[in-house]
């Protein structure tokens, strides 16, 4: 099946792979770095896998990013790797279980957030995975992420999030306050020759030696 075929050789499972199993369901991860690095494309990277298990996938997104195309390059450079011969066939069965929505962290919360993929529920869409990307701390409260929290623990749904931070240590990428909820945090960091994807924490364990970063074509995961 080149759907299961797409997933099996996804650059998630490296991720996996240099996490002993990445993020589990229920729980919320974050990309940080500084603006223009990658952080919408590995988010979508993550999206992309939560829908090539045909699971339904809610991309929110508080920047205005052209989400649309972020899928579409992501799909074009994974269908190139397998080679896949009915490209937009499986391109409209992947896409047509995800949900996009444009919000403004200035007048929309992540707590009415939570309240409409909750209204999506009662509708009959049983999200698996949610993309937040443009998530700024200095607008959102300790409410609003343990409002995500609760929401990603009790409806068994992975959630990732984006948020600029300048600094590559774990205390310049999240609030201390707020660093617990996070079960994964990474950072794309700028280096000489690629943008490394830095593992600051997943779990109980912190800035993980992972050899993992984005290519500088394709942006997508690829190891050092």
């Amino acid at each position: 099946m080149v759907k299961q075929d797409l997933y099996d050789k996804s650059t998630i499972r490296l991720f996996d792979s240099a996490t002993e199993g990445g993020l589990k369901a229920g729980e919320i991860g974050l990309i940080t770095s500084k603006k223009g690095l990658g952080k919408t494309s590995v988010l979508v990277q993550f999206g992309m896998d939560t829908l090539l298990q045909d699971k339904q996938l809610v991309h929110v997104s508080f920047d205005s990013s052209n989400a649309i195309s972020w899928y579409d390059g992501i799909f074009t450079e994974l269908a190139k790797k397998k080679n896949v011969g009915n490209a937009a066939e499986l391109k409209e069965s992947i896409v047509s279980k995800r949900t996009i929505l444009n919000f403004s962290l200035d007048n929309f919360s992540l707590a009415k957030v939570v309240n409409t993929l909750n209204a999506l529920k009662a509708g009959g869409i049983a999200v698996s995975g949610v993309i937040l990307d443009g998530i700024d701390f200095a607008k959102v409260s300790e409410d609003d992420i343990k409002a995500v929290a609760n929401y990603a623990k009790s409806e068994n749904v992975t959630v990732w999030g984006a948020s600029t931070a300048d600094g590559d240590k774990l205390t310049d990428s999240v609030p201390a306050n707020l660093e617990g909820y996070f079960s994964a945090v990474l950072h794309l960091n700028q280096k000489a020759d690629a943008v490394s994807v830095d593992i600051l924490k997943i779990h109980d364990k912190k800035d993980v030696a992972a050899g993992l970063k984005l290519d500088t074509k394709t942006l997508l995961i690829t190891k050092s």
